[in-house]
């Protein structure tokens, strides 16, 4: 099974940009978009339905924000809209398909950079995430979970680590969180197939040419129950594709 995860900022504005034809070639089995900016107005999936995609929307209440679509080859057992509360659900943050031997969480978290209360929103949501996975993983197949996080791990996941000591996304509490999440039984697809390589980014601001620079920060992951980890053949980043300020991130399991 690949998996694909992407936060395209803005499913039309992608669409426009050659996000079909991409697909098309990509070929994933399930493809996992955030920020999916659905409005008022139903989102055209007729283009993906064609190359043979099941489409899952979970867009959030507010018109062209936030919002999470799953596309998927395989049949899902079970879709989950949502995590069950209603302050994430109406921002369309959480959309889960179980298939028969793993269930694919797409996740967009909160980003946390717009005001001082969204961060605290944010912190919030991180410490609620990490208690209905830990309940939610009694009760479903093994996690694999694919989303952007808005969070980097660790000092070679951005570019200038130093200078963002406090910036959200890498504070304190947000690496700490991180570390303890996947120390509840989680490996990260793209360290364990790649290690310590540093420079590799999944997200580049738009001003001053950070993407050809490189200037990024490894905000998308596709984290897996470690009874998975042994199905890892693949994972890895994608940075020439682009449709948004994101990339997309892959993982194939056998």
């Amino acid at each position: 099974m690949k998996i694909i995860t992407y936060n395209v900022n803005g499913y039309r504005s992608a669409l426009s940009k050659g996000l079909l034809d991409w697909v098309r070639e990509a070929n994933p089995d399930v493809l996992c978009l955030q920020e999916i900016k659905a409005g008022t107005a139903p989102l055209d999936v007729a283009g993906l339905e064609a190359l043979g995609y099941l489409c899952y929307l979970h867009p959030a209440q507010k018109p062209g924000y936030s919002g999470v679509a799953t596309f998927t080859k395989v049949a899902p057992q079970h879709v989950a809209y949502g995590c069950g509360t209603e302050c994430y659900d109406q921002e369309g943050r959480v959309l889960r398909l179980d298939f028969a031997d793993c269930s694919v969480l797409n996740v967009y978290m909160p980003s946390g950079t717009s005001s001082e209360e969204r961060q605290a929103f944010k912190v919030e949501w991180l410490h609620f995430f990490r208690r209905y996975i830990h309940e939610l993983k009694a009760t479903v197949p093994p996690l694999v979970i694919g989303g952007d996080y808005n969070c980097c791990q660790t000092a070679i996941d951005l570019h200038n680590p130093k200078a963002n000591q406090k910036s959200p996304g890498f504070t304190p509490e947000e690496r700490a969180w991180f570390a303890d999440f996947l120390a509840d039984g989680f490996t990260d697809s793209f360290r364990h197939h790649h290690g310590d390589a540093p420079g590799h980014y999944s997200w580049w601001t738009f001003r001053a040419g950070a993407r050809a620079r490189n200037v990024g920060w490894r905000l998308d992951h596709l984290l897996v129950d470690h009874s998975l980890q042994p199905r890892i053949a693949d994972a890895g980043l994608l940075p020439d594709v682009i449709h948004s300020d994101h990339c997309p991130a892959f993982v194939e399991l056998r």
